[in-house]
């Protein structure tokens, strides 16, 4: 890549290429590609350490790690759960990027999770994810019950996992607390009953089956429709490189997914991989993102195209996805992500 001069010594100078381009939906994306979930104690320590291990190699944070509280807690040892949950997520380093999933809100722990781990600990969280979102009703009962715990500007992540749900994806995606909505394939699969055959829940079947595929497109619809990230579901083939990177990859560019689930360790980098744009698209976008500023972002000739802001848009997510994807970044854009 060769960034005209003029437009490298104005890199940092004046507004930001985010507030230019995105306006009110500046933060809209901006989120790591990889959403990490643990619920058993040593995998979450052991999580929270990659995760410290692995923003020291890239010079960012590339995954979140979730706490899982509904699928981590046993029955009866809820509370012990959640007082774990709220002891890892306060002895988090400082930058650390973590969350919390909580019991569905029609589950009798729901309260209680909100109630100890956001009222201890809110303030280390980057959001809440909520499983088996219903409907708008459901967003709000969460927002009143985080409210309730003194952050009320912790944001929410949603699962959405059945038809109905699916159903009423842009509603829900269209609450202003809500962030992100991922997928839940399994519980979508079997509330079907039977309907789906469980080769719907492979990493190769769910790429297959119209319902599937169907539910898939809608939620992706739903979040870009209001700014919010949509994403991925698991591959429980979590031992299979190849399918992990194949899923990640197809989510990305074909159904428009910006954000999906690990399971496992192994299954980080694959989903990086995948999810990175390509060496030549990052040094294209570099060129334009460059030449557009030093334009102060009026339209623009490159190798005989026309280029502005709609143009500019696209370039500048492109960048942004390279960076929370670990990707290497040419010097002069990459003074646009330091801190």
């Amino acid at each position: 890549m060769n960034a005209p001069a003029a437009a490298t010594d104005r890199v940092g100078a004046g507004v930001h290429p985010r507030q230019v381009l995105l306006g009110a939906q500046a933060g809209a994306h901006a989120l790591p590609v990889c959403d990490h979930y643990s619920g058993v104690e040593v995998r979450m320590r052991k999580s929270l350490q990659l995760q410290a291990e692995m923003a020291q190699e890239f010079g960012t944070c590339v995954f979140d790690v979730t706490l899982d509280c509904e699928d981590g807690a046993p029955v009866g040892g809820e509370a012990e759960h959640a007082a774990l949950v709220t002891e890892l997520a306060l002895a988090a380093a400082p930058q650390a990027r973590v969350a919390v999933r909580v019991h569905p809100v029609d589950h009798p722990a729901f309260e209680a999770d909100v109630a100890h781990i956001v009222g201890q600990a809110g303030h280390r969280l980057c959001h809440v994810m909520v499983p088996k979102v219903e409907s708008v009703a459901d967003v709000a009962r969460a927002a009143a019950a985080l409210d309730a715990a003194g952050a009320p500007h912790l944001a929410l992540q949603v699962l959405i996992e059945s038809p109905a749900a699916v159903h009423r994806a842009f509603d829900i995606a269209a609450h202003a607390r809500v962030q992100s909505l991922s997928f839940g394939l399994m519980d979508f699969v079997s509330a079907h009953g039977g309907a789906i055959p469980s080769a719907g829940m492979s990493s190769a079947g769910q790429f297959t089956h119209p319902l599937v595929l169907r539910a898939k497109v809608e939620i992706a619809s739903a979040c870009h429709a209001h700014g919010k990230v949509p994403s991925h579901c698991v591959v429980t083939e979590f031992s299979d490189v190849d399918a992990m990177r194949a899923a990640a990859r197809r989510a990305a560019h074909e159904l428009g997914y910006t954000r999906m689930w690990s399971i496992h360790p192994a299954q980080i980098r694959p989903i990086l991989e995948a999810m990175a744009p390509p060496a030549a698209d990052i040094d294209l976008a570099s060129d334009i993102i460059l030449a557009a500023q030093a334009a102060d972002w009026a339209p623009i000739s490159h190798r005989g195209q026309l280029h502005d802001r709609a143009s500019y848009r696209l370039y500048w997510q492109v960048l942004e996805r390279a960076h929370h994807t670990g990707a290497v970044l040419p010097e002069p854009v990459r003074l646009f992500f330091r801190d």
